[in-house]
């Protein structure tokens, strides 16, 4: 039985990651157009490259985390010691140095590179860490809905004060310097919290499931595995869509606002002292829809299964995403309350979809006798980053295709290929998303007798 403490311990992990993750996709590319001085078509290329390297990257984490033995275990050593290092290089991303175009666009491409591959070091090791605190189906789609739950807390948290606290600490400027020192100053406050949250996923929580084969296996052997693992090759086409989907429209969201709606001519949101801005409630509300959608995941997949609960929920989003390129800029009610209804959809998704992996390994295992946990779970990863690196790296060709300018007066041409990321784009990765999910073999039934083998074999080798 997992304890309410360690099941809040392990939402911490994906709070953390999910606070750097959102300020990468909402604003990491408004950053580095507006903020830090590149053309969109170059930064929409370095995304892409720097993104295919670090997903490469993430399977070498996972050989590396499954062969690493410890007392704290497999897995969570890496959170202990690479809390700080993530936080210290994420300032650094958001840092603008005094540079011409060439040495910006250098220092992107190293510092952005360095963030990614310390980010897979930490978050590879923190999602297999779900395979190896229970067994049991039940407790995996619990642990991944407070997962999710905390993923989307933390990225409302960081969307919702990110440009109060910017606006904040620039006091208002409209001095580049001071707007890009205040961009830096803002991360800090963010990545500080990211350490925290890190040191306390690793204290609370325990790592329990032991493979059946204590056999040292090769890299071979691991990869070859995977590679017939007809079922982890199907979530992996459903993970590239479904973070295409993500990627593409929170990417494009602050364009969205600040080219299309005006958010400048619209009054201001002010609680508390802090002044938000509509991108940053329409981000942060979304967050909150998100949650809702963690919720509905458990009972709705308990009921009707995983595959249908996710196939169900990607048919919604692709008819809500079309008629969300029909809204005028003064649709406000209606483009946010499409927004919560896309968000709650899309929030049922990613708990189902990290079980599924889990589900997958436990398939593995059976299959061969072998528990690679970290490979699989690292591999999905790689495809969550494919998808993020296609998405931005499109929304960054189109930008430029569209003839976007960035501090401008935007073409009607470009005004539609922004209006274009938040709808038909979105929508049609949701559809392939969907086409993949249909066709996923490991239903409950199927989970259900894996885990019933899985634990008679358990029991034989301690019995031996």
């Amino acid at each position: 039985m997992i304890r309410l403490t360690e099941k809040i311990g392990y939402g911490f992990g994906d709070m953390a990651s999910s606070m750097f993750w959102k300020l990468f996709g909402a604003y990491l590319m408004i950053f580095y157009t507006d903020i830090f001085g590149l053309p969109a078509a170059m930064v929409g290329t370095m995304f892409l490259v720097t993104r295919i390297w670090d997903s490469v990257f993430d399977p070498i984490v996972g050989v590396i985390a499954d062969r690493t033995s410890s007392r704290w275990g497999k897995f969570r050593p890496y959170l202990l010691y690479l809390a700080v290092p993530f936080a210290l290089i994420g300032v650094l991303t958001f840092y603008t140095p005094p540079f011409g175009l060439t040495g910006k666009l250098i220092y992107a491409y190293l510092t952005y590179s360095l963030m990614m591959m310390v980010y897979s070091a930490i978050n590879v090791p923190y999602a297999s860490l779900l395979g190896v605190m229970s067994p049991d189906p039940k407790d995996r789609n619990t642990l991944s809905t407070y997962r999710m739950m905390f993923a989307y807390l933390g990225s409302f948290i960081a969307l919702l004060l990110f440009m109060p606290m910017v606006n904040r600490f620039g006091s208002g400027s409209s001095d580049i310097s001071d707007q890009r020192f205040a961009w830096t100053l803002a991360v800090v406050v963010i990545a500080v919290m990211c350490a925290i949250l890190f040191l306390g996923c690793f204290a609370w929580t325990r790592e329990r499931v032991k493979p059946i084969n204590d056999r040292k296996t090769s890299l071979k052997e691991d990869v070859r595995d995977l590679f017939h693992n007809k079922p982890w090759w199907i979530l992996f086409g459903a993970g590239v869509a479904t973070l295409v989907f993500n990627s593409v429209r929170d990417g494009a969201t602050v364009y969205y606002f600040k080219y299309y709606i005006l958010e400048e001519q619209h009054q201001s949101v002010s609680l508390f002292g802090i002044t938000f801005v509509l991108s940053g409630l329409y981000l942060a509300v979304g967050q909150m829809a998100n949650i809702i959608g963690v919720i509905m995941a458990a009972p709705l997949s308990n009921h009707i299964g995983k595959r249908r609960t996710f196939a169900l929920s990607m048919l919604l989003v692709v008819v809500l995403s079309i008629i969300f390129f029909w809204f005028e800029k003064d649709d406000l009610v209606l483009i946010f309350v499409f927004q919560c209804l896309i968000s709650i959809c899309a929030g049922c998704i990613f708990p189902l979809l990290w079980s599924m992996y889990a589900d997958c390994a436990d398939y593995s295992e059976l299959r061969t006798g072998n528990r690679a946990t970290g490979l699989i779970f690292s591999a999905s990863s790689m495809s969550q980053k494919f998808g993020w690196a296609i998405g931005t790296a499109v929304t960054g060709w189109l930008l430029s295709y569209f003839g976007f300018q960035p501090n401008a007066e935007q073409s009607p041409e470009t005004i539609q290929g922004i209006k274009m990321f938040l709808s038909w784009l979105p929508a049609a990765a949701a559809l392939i998303s969907m086409v993949f999910i249909l066709v996923y073999p490991l239903s409950e039934k199927r989970c259900k007798e894996i885990m019933e083998k899985l634990n008679l074999k358990r029991i034989a080798k301690t019995n031996e």
